[in-house]
């Protein structure tokens, strides 16, 4: 199949723009609750739609008294909050645009995205948030700059005091002047390559694949589900799933720090949670050096190839042996609900989205009795373009499009996409615009492939597929994917572009590092900077990339390897904020071991 299109299942949206659904929650009699904050205990409290509504009512008169206009450009740079949605919906109440901010961004970022938005005035969740956009306003002259709010009581306090005198009705005029057409918020890409571009979402963006998405995820997303945010707001990811569970009428806890995650998903207990793979990655390898630590490391092996396997025999309708269906059961006693437990012991959904998960993980969590809803988007799609949803889940791939999408497979096998969730374009940038679409598709720049069912399968991206001097295409992901698999590991990057074999850069998990040293009989106190030069960790590191190697072609594996001294992570600026290395930004950081691995005498061929 080249191209599936899914026809709405809502064909007019019901609401006009985003407010509308804030609106229309606080006006049922239900008055169900939309979020959930800390108290002064520390216990979480119910946020109902109404007290919503009030809150934001009340900062966007205080917008409105302090000057913004209808159109204007505000920012939001905070980690993960209440108050972030707070200000988001007190933005759009008052008819102004949202522009989000990385809370970890770089001074020459910040400055970027106020400047080159125009944003006249920004909100920062503390003092050093306000004293980051204050640097950044003065070091870039941002003249259009003329307030900076910070996120406290006291902040949003006085705030709300200057526009008391704003009235009911001239809010609601502002409120209700957005249009589906109207744009939005403008949502900076990451910046895996180059200098992030301003993707302009319109309030039909998310109104209409808000509803269509309700509609087709079903039981998920349904009035008092409950979830737990802990991406980063900033990311389209996390900023589509929050508008969402305000439409559908779910409850929405914000945890700023993953460090506290398991603690608040066993307080909070959400029904379906949204995850990067990366986030995936660390669950199954911090469950499997806890059991290895405790002794218990072969048990939890049998058990996840027992889950792997169990769901594996799921595919296409079949059912599990009685043998494995015993196994599963013995095992679901020992390990599984163990599992489930320590995520609060209700989550039956995870949307998992920001890139591949990889079939592994996908049929482990699904064998745990975790339902794996992976979806696929970018900023520039309002992020999913397709999901699996409960009614068929094919693991492996990321599902068809959402109804009032399509896809299409371009002849060189880049996706192309069309439908409620394609942007309009990029902010100030208009010359991209013949470059970005093609007769109303979009360039998605991934590769993939489509099958009978129109479900999408995503094989690389456009230019992450590597060359070789021999003229071999290979995507790095199906290597990298595996290697990370190992408990012992952190990131990969797989090299080889115009070069004679495929190579990779390895670097090793520091919190994983000193109970694997200890369990092979090693100083558990070995550095990361000694460890990567360590023959035991290098014999490991080799038999990882053996059995990786097995699963590709002999042009397509990996000759030689290095195990860089440090992580990549997103402080150093080579991972982005949801998780994806910076590919680029690692071969000009680390370019050294890359031509280390091809000076070397060359590798024998395995």
């Amino acid at each position: 199949m080249r191209e599936k299109t899914v026809p709405p299942l809502v064909p007019t949206p019901v609401a006009k723009n985003i407010a509308d659904f804030v609106v229309e929650q606080a006006e049922k009699p239900s008055n169900p609750a939309l979020f959930a904050r800390r108290g002064a205990s520390g216990a979480w409290e119910d946020v109902t739609a109404k007290e919503f509504r009030a809150e934001v009512e009340r900062i966007a008169k205080g917008l409105i008294a302090e000057g913004v206009a209808a159109g204007d450009r505000v920012a939001i740079m905070a980690r993960t909050c209440y108050e972030w949605s707070l200000v988001d919906f007190a933005i759009w109440f008052a008819g102004a645009v949202s522009v989000p901010i990385y809370e970890t961004s770089s001074p020459s970022q910040i400055a970027w995205n106020l400047g080159n938005s125009g944003a006249v005035a920004a909100f920062g969740e503390t003092a050093h948030h306000e004293d980051a956009i204050r640097a950044a306003i003065d070091s870039d002259d941002l003249t259009a700059m003329r307030h900076v709010w910070q996120l406290s009581p006291a902040g949003l306090g006085a705030l709300a005091a200057a526009g008391e005198q704003v009235s009911d009705e001239e809010l609601e005029a502002r409120r209700s002047a957005a249009t589906l057409e109207s744009l939005a918020t403008i949502i900076y890409t990451s910046g895996t390559l180059g200098r992030p571009k301003g993707c302009e979402l319109t309030h039909g963006n998310f109104v209409a694949l808000s509803e269509n998405a309700a509609a087709a995820l079903g039981e998920v997303v349904v009035p008092g589900a409950k979830t737990i945010m802990f991406l980063p707001l900033a990311h389209v990811f996390a900023r589509f799933i929050s508008v969402l569970a305000v439409a559908a009428g779910c409850q929405v806890a914000h945890t700023p720090d993953i460090k506290n995650l398991l603690a608040d998903l066993q307080g909070f207990e959400p029904n379906f949670i949204l995850v990067v793979p990366r986030v995936f990655e660390k669950v199954y390898n911090s469950a499997l050096t806890k059991a290895e630590d405790g002794g218990k490391g072969k048990i939890f092996h049998r058990a996840a190839d027992t889950a792997i396997a169990w769901s594996k025999s799921h595919a296409d309708g079949g059912s599990p042996s009685l043998g494995l269906r015993l196994q599963h059961a013995l095992y679901d006693a020992l390990v599984y609900r163990k599992l489930r437990a320590a995520m609060g012991g209700h989550v039956k959904y995870a949307v998992s989205g920001g890139g591949p998960l990889g079939e592994r993980l996908g049929h482990f969590f699904h064998g745990i009795g975790l339902r794996v809803l992976e979806g696929y988007g970018l900023t520039e799609t309002t992020a999913p373009i397709c999901v699996n949803t409960p009614s068929l889940v094919k693991i492996g791939t990321v599902g068809a499009p959402i109804p009032g999408n399509a896809v299409r497979i371009a002849d060189d096998g880049e996706i192309l996409a069309k439908g409620v969730s394609v942007m309009r374009g990029y902010y100030r940038l208009p010359e991209l615009q013949t470059e970005t679409f093609t007769d109303g598709w979009f360039h998605t720049g991934d590769i993939g492939e489509l099958d009978a069912d129109g479900y999408l399968r995503i094989t690389g991206r456009k230019k992450d597929i590597i060359v070789t001097a021999g003229g071999k295409n290979v995507a790095p992901a199906h290597l990298e994917d595996q290697i990370r698999a190992d408990a012992l590991v952190s990131q990969v990057v797989v090299v080889g572009e115009n070069r004679p074999f495929i190579g990779a850069l390895v670097t090793l998990d520091e919190e994983a590092l000193p109970g694997w040293l200890e369990r092979q009989g090693l100083p558990a106190g070995l550095s990361l900077e000694d460890a990567a030069s360590h023959p035991g960790v290098l014999a490991h590191v080799q038999s990882i990339v053996d059995r990786a190697n097995a699963s590709v072609s002999k042009a397509e594996a990996i000759k030689s390897f290095r195990v860089v001294p440090t992580d990549f992570t997103e402080s150093s600026g080579h991972l982005t904020p949801s998780l994806k290395v910076k590919r680029a930004q690692v071969l000009a950081d680390f370019g050294s071991y890359v031509e280390d691995i091809y000076s070397a005498p060359k590798p024998s061929v395995v």
